[in-house]
């Protein structure tokens, strides 16, 4: 069995794979289109830098059907995103998991503690990743909304979050997120790019916005004292500067599935329960800081102290 970085002579591999493969990052397909995996598996040959990396495992009993994975990681960043993996009929093979353990491996020596991924709970590639190691830690349902918003809209005061926003930011999120989540996805760092909704000094709304050619995702973090949020989502979503015809996809984690309702509301349609998973790349241990005791009374201190034994009466 060989794994491998993919080059320009797999290309026809790939491009035979085009209706055969299983995406794992929403986000990215959603608001990019599948045109770029293709165009990602050339970019990690000739461009390595952009931080996208594709695999390819093959074996001498299928030469011919080798696997393909592939993988992007930013940087400095904590964790590494699964994005494809193909053919689908392979999905339950030695091969890859074999695959996988490599991705593994070569995302923890760039530096990620985490690899994620999304996935249909009702799939082949469900079970496969819960073999290669990798656990739930959240659920999400994907929204879209095609067009305008249908329902009531009222005005509200949305707005550009700014250096003054963050600690309230912050606290909406350790409020709502659960510590588990929190592990794998730290709440927002210094410098956020998002949009607010505040009420007085407290912050009951924190949108997270990812445009793309072919779409625009939400990523909502709401209080659940916010009051008609379906008629706010609509006003934030009708005055969306450039949306031009793209449709928009909501991303509502089971932490917040009250959610839904007022996204219904909005006119969106709902995709099928999803399951996040994570795969742990690193242990962590604590470090043992050796120290001596200092000397009492001019004698050395004992190693250990006696123990008192006791007895008790019947």
């Amino acid at each position: 069995m060989i794994i491998r970085l993919f080059d320009w002579r797999d290309l026809p591999a790939l491009i035979r794979y085009r209706d055969h493969g299983v995406y794992f990052d929403n986000s990215l397909v959603m608001t990019r289109g599948s045109f770029l995996v293709p165009a990602g598996a050339l970019f990690s040959y000739f461009a390595p830098a952009t931080g996208i990396f594709t695999y390819l495992c093959s074996n001498n009993v299928n030469p011919g059907q080798p696997i393909i994975g592939q993988m992007r990681h930013t940087a400095s960043s904590a964790y590494t995103r699964l994005t494809y993996l193909a053919p689908d009929l392979a999905l339950d093979s030695d091969a890859l998991q074999n695959l996988l353990e490599h991705m593994f491996v070569q995302a923890g020596e760039r530096g990620a503690f985490y690899l994620v991924a999304e996935v249909d709970e009702q799939s082949v590639a469900f079970e496969s990743l819960r073999q290669a190691g990798l656990a739930i830690y959240a659920r999400q349902r994907v929204w879209r909304l095609e067009s305008e918003p249908t329902g009531e809209t009222l005005p509200t005061p949305w707005r550009e979050c700014t250096q003054e926003d963050i600690f309230a930011v912050r606290s909406l999120y350790n409020d709502l997120v659960p510590g588990l989540v929190q592990q794998v996805e730290p709440s927002p760092p210094d410098q956020i790019h998002g949009t607010v909704y505040r009420q007085g000094e407290e912050v009951l709304a924190y949108i997270e916005f990812q445009y793309g050619p072919r779409g625009i995702w939400i990523q909502p973090f709401v209080h659940p004292d916010a009051e008609q949020v379906s008629a706010r989502l609509s006003d934030l979503i009708k005055n969306m500067p450039i949306r031009r015809s793209r449709p928009v996809y909501i991303s509502v984690r089971s932490y917040q599935s009250w959610l839904e309702k007022a996204i219904e509301d909005l006119g969106a349609h709902p995709g099928p329960s999803q399951a996040v998973m994570v795969k742990h790349l690193v242990i962590s241990k604590k470090v043992v800081r050796p120290f001596t005791l200092r000397t009492l009374e001019g004698r050395q201190p004992e190693a250990t102290a006696p123990m008192a034994r006791s007895e008790s009466k019947r």
